[in-house]
């Protein structure tokens, strides 16, 4: 009861909960358009077949909406605020998910135009939403628990999928496959999202961060105190007030990030292999294409949607682990060890894939070798939602200086949305000329993945920006970015403080998990 009274008084759970349901409204594009995209009468109206390739092009657009909306309203954030540039992203989504559910209502001559238009202004928004509240929920939140925030804020992302996904299956069971309101009910169902957070926005603070570097000292004390009262709140404008004096007078833009001579190269260029790499899992095939994962197992495409449904509901119950260990373990701990499920899964995959499709001529039973795939799939999506799916999105928003912060996410999003709007056009091509062999490549892209954390993405977590800043001024003088080279492997392990308070050994990881929740 006391955890529940916090949300309606803490202004940090508040931001929280806010931040978590903006991430839900990009989960809920992920499983909206999935069904759609095989209703017979949407299909008519945009005037396509089901095996045009526009279909895909249709849902892919959207992440190029994505990558260009994270650099406008990455730039709004640092200009006038992350508060600001909040609302603009949620009336951005708003406004593209109306365009999408108007188009070829009760007209039929250029409505897919009008998708195409809704689906990148949507994009545009989601994009920016991805962008900034990464960056202003770790603002607010506490060096030592920022990632079982935004692991929180991807739960939530999850949840969305979920419903999304469960709003067109109950709509498609019960309607079928060519009624128009099967398909135009879970477009405008979005609205709530940004509707709704639109309508408790003033509630939230601003950025203290933000109002110091912009050198509004007294809104940061007042934004302070709102948040964390008054004694506290005077602590940390100091501390604020001490780093912004550090960081005074470097003014850090794109070119800056991608120049290799300049500082800012060595983060920037962990963001981008942290969402390559997180595009090598495989999982965004998975997850945008699952019905037809479970067809290769020889299931029909009812029962298929339904599985899919079970994998979805499985991938939010287990992002629950996420949370409990990133802060806990570290950041590295559990990509590694997502990583390593992920190549064992697809090589049960690949191995099951292969048994199913040739059941007949061997004699197994169908069921024999569908089943334990069904397992390893289901394995496989919790893997990368504990492991990679709030990692990659947490760690750019702790390796760049606040000047640079907004900029590095958005980087992260660009990069996030070019990956996806490959993966979304390439995996029905790979899946018609590779089948259950596509399993082993992902087994093999994985171990890439897991290969070039090990030796080059340093452990941020239970540090503050400022330390994690020294990683890379060592890195330079080392000459080296291997992280076991950097300060004696110091940035390989997460640090944590002995019962006294003092630096020193690790505590018991049941005592470390116990205290996230």
């Amino acid at each position: 009861m006391e955890k529940l009274k916090s949300y309606f008084v803490d202004k940090k759970q508040q931001v929280v909960v806010f931040s978590s349901t903006a991430i839900a409204l990009y989960g809920y594009d992920q499983g909206m358009m999935s069904l759609i995209n095989t209703n017979q009468d949407y299909l008519k109206t945009m005037g396509i077949a089901e095996e045009d390739p526009q279909v895909g092009v249709i849902v892919s657009v959207y992440y190029l909406g994505c990558a260009v909306g994270a650099v406008i309203f990455s730039y709004l954030a640092d200009k006038y605020g992350r508060k600001p540039a909040l609302f603009g992203c949620l009336a951005t989504a708003s406004l593209g998910n109306l365009i999408m559910f108007v188009s070829g209502l009760g007209y039929s001559q250029g409505a897919l135009t009008v998708m195409y238009l809704g689906r990148i202004v949507m994009g545009l928004g989601v994009g920016g939403v991805d962008s900034v509240v990464p960056v202003y929920s770790s603002e607010l939140a506490s060096d030592d628990s920022r990632g079982k925030a935004l692991a929180q804020e991807f739960q939530s992302n999850i949840f969305g999928l979920n419903m999304a996904f469960a709003i067109n299956l109950a709509l498609t069971v019960s309607l079928g496959k060519t009624n128009e309101w099967a398909w135009r009910i879970p477009i405008i169902a979005m609205q709530i999202y940004p509707v709704g957070l639109l309508a408790i926005f003033e509630r939230l603070p601003e950025s203290p961060r933000w109002f110091i570097f912009h050198e509004r000292h007294d809104d940061a004390a007042a934004s302070l105190k709102y948040i964390m009262g008054e004694e506290e709140g005077k602590k940390k404008l100091d501390e604020l007030q001490e780093n912004a004096k550090q960081e005074s007078g470097k003014s850090i833009g794109y070119s800056d990030m991608f120049n290799p001579k300049h500082p800012m190269f060595h983060p920037t260029l962990i963001t981008i292999m942290g969402q390559v790499n997180q595009a090598l899992t495989g999982y965004g095939a998975v997850s945008v294409y699952g019905p037809q994962i479970f067809e290769l197992l020889g299931y029909d495409v009812q029962l298929s949607e339904f599985l899919t449904q079970g994998n979805f509901i499985s991938y939010f119950i287990l992002m629950t682990f996420a949370w409990l260990l990133v802060d806990a373990v570290g950041r590295r701990t559990v990509l590694l060890g997502g990583s390593g499920a992920l190549v064992t899964c697809f090589l049960l995959l690949t191995l099951f894939g292969g048994l199913a499709q040739k059941s007949g001529e061997l004699g197994i039973p169908r069921q024999a070798v569908a089943i334990p795939g069904i397992v390893s799939l289901f394995l496989a999506t919790g893997a990368f939602g504990i492991g990679w799916l709030a990692t990659i999105w947490l760690i750019p928003t702790e390796i760049f200086p606040t000047t640079a912060r907004a900029q590095g996410t958005a980087v992260s999003v660009i990069i996030w949305g070019l990956a996806n709007f490959a993966v979304t056009l390439l995996t029905p091509i790979l899946f018609n000329n590779l089948a259950y062999w596509l399993f082993l490549v992902f087994a093999i892209t994985n171990t890439f993945a897991g290969v070039w954390t090990y030796f080059y993405q340093p452990e941020t977590g239970g540090r503050t920006f400022e330390e994690n800043q020294e990683f890379f001024d060592e890195a330079r003088k080392e000459g080296s970015w291997r992280v076991g080279r950097v300060r004696e492997g110091e940035f390989r392990k997460l640090p944590y403080p002995k019962p006294d308070g003092e630096e020193g050994e690790t505590q018991p990881l049941l005592a470390r998990v116990r205290d996230q929740m």
